[in-house]
């Protein structure tokens, strides 16, 4: 038993430490037919095996159980924290790396993550 409960204890551990860069909207119940297509979170619907771009920059595709979505975007890591900064830009789905007195100058990136 303590070794069950001290596997749950790194699994645990192991998950918060994840940087989550998908998620999964379940289509129907359990064994039930999709009717070939997909409804997103807000509404909109799409067909099977179809893949498109959301407005925070993820890509989501319809299949059988469902929509996957997942963040296409590199992710600047390897950056001075202290003096600089990331700006997102929404519209064409990319970072930079900013000065944080000087958002006019870039900073080094040694190591980006999607």
């Amino acid at each position: 038993m303590k070794a069950l409960l001290g596997s749950f204890v790194v699994l645990a551990t192991f998950m918060t430490s994840c940087n989550a860069q998908c998620y999964f909207i379940p289509g129907t119940e359990p064994g039930m037919n999709l009717n070939d297509e997909c409804q997103d979170i807000d509404g909109a619907k799409y067909p099977v095996h179809k893949t498109w771009q959301t407005e925070n920059c993820f890509e989501c595709t319809c299949n059988e159980e469902g929509i996957q979505c997942c963040n296409k975007v590199p992710v600047p890591s390897g950056y001075d924290r202290l003096n600089c900064k990331t700006i997102f830009y929404k519209e064409n789905c990319t970072y930079s790396v900013v000065e944080r007195d000087d958002p006019g100058k870039t900073c080094d990136v040694s190591n980006w993550v999607l």
